[in-house]
């Protein structure tokens, strides 16, 4: 009886997966939203700058979410039972936010299609909506995730929508909200030159303190009440390692390694949550026999092998892609400057989508 309350090989090996394309979504996605939010801090500067800030993610954004779209796949797949709940359960709160992407879509699209200070300027309001409200929602959601909600023997959620707005989850929110901001403050100072990058520098160097102390109440909170195992201390110290050490790097103005130190944070943070997680996937805070697991959530063993193998060939291509996508775009930009490097190849790309796909 005990056995079959162990994990298998595959189910311990997809819920690793799903959290992996989590971590990559939080990582990328990250600081095209930590980007967005600098729109408004850097929001008197005026129309060019803004036009600028955004051109920093402007190749890159939509292929970081794809890595969301391929991990709610991966999840449907390999745990029918945990999206089932998740989904009808965080209905509104997942609502909300695909409409919000939804419309950030259309802020990257269209800002630029009408040459009107006015319209651009409309447009740069969603793109602070579109940089605020998703790090605030997942940031709640997975705060309930890993916390727990009330479950019933259908496996349905019965939490309210005012009982999911918690502490732990609104601390939660608020943590994802600085933690992206500073990730991308410091993409930013990477990716620009001139007056903006040292006033990026300055804001990182702000914007470090709240996050350092947010972020360590949070993980703190998670660990001592809601950790299912002890071994989630290692990720978590490396997690505050690298964000008190994103200090000293930026006040010497070593902005891949503050960078660096911000990606390793959100990067092993994430690893708390989910190691803290396991082997458990959605606990139910009313009655234990009720959680959801990854043993009682999981699809059959034949469906998870059928679909590792579709992933080891996927995956490489996936991953590839990104790669090359970030070395063509990897110089800096300012607002004076000529045509990017890349940019030729970019503008081929877009003209042959458009006479593949659109009408005349």
């Amino acid at each position: 009886m005990d056995a079959l309350l162990q994990p298998t090989v595959l189910q311990t090996l997809w819920f690793a997966l799903i959290a992996f394309f989590f971590l990559g979504y939080f990582v990328l996605e990250g600081f095209d939203f930590g980007v967005q939010m600098n729109v408004a801090a850097f929001w008197r500067r005026g129309d060019r700058t803004r036009g600028t800030i955004l051109s920093t993610i402007g190749p890159v954004w939509d292929g970081n979410e794809v890595w969301i779209i391929t991990g709610g796949a991966l999840l449907f797949a390999a745990f029918p039972e945990w999206y089932a709940t998740l989904f009808s359960g965080f209905y509104l709160a997942l609502l909300a936010l695909l409409l919000v992407l939804i419309v950030r879509v259309c802020a990257f699209k269209w800002r630029d299609k009408v040459d009107d200070a006015r319209w651009r300027r409309s447009w740069d309001l969603v793109h602070v909506l579109g940089g605020f409200a998703p790090p605030l929602l997942w940031g709640v959601a997975i705060s309930n995730i890993v916390a727990g909600v009330a479950i019933d023997e259908r496996s349905w959620v019965i939490t309210s929508l005012p009982g999911l707005l918690n502490p732990f989850a609104l601390l939660g929110g608020v943590v994802f909200v600085l933690l992206f901001w500073l990730h991308g403050t410091g993409y930013l100072a990477l990716k620009i030159d001139g007056p903006l990058r040292e006033d990026a520098n300055r804001l990182a160097g702000i914007l470090v303190w709240p996050t350092i102390a947010a972020a360590a109440a949070f993980l703190l909170w998670f660990q001592l009440a809601h950790s299912n195992t002890a071994l989630t201390w290692i990720p978590l110290l490396v997690a505050a390692l690298a964000l008190v050490a994103v200090l000293p790097l930026n006040r010497a103005r070593r902005e891949g390694f503050a960078f660096l130190g911000s990606t390793t944070a959100i990067a092993a943070a994430t690893i708390t949550l989910f190691g803290g997680l396991f082997p458990e996937v959605m606990p139910a805070t009313n009655d234990p026999a009720h959680s959801l697991t990854v043993m009682n959530a999981s699809s059959t063993e034949h469906t998870l092998t059928v679909m590792l193998v579709a992933l080891c060939v996927v995956m490489p291509v996936v991953i590839g892609y990104s790669i090359w996508t970030y070395r063509v775009f990897r110089h800096r930009i300012t607002d004076e400057e000529g045509p990017a490097p890349g940019s030729q190849l970019l503008a081929k790309a877009k003209k042959g989508y458009r006479e593949a796909f659109e009408q005349e």
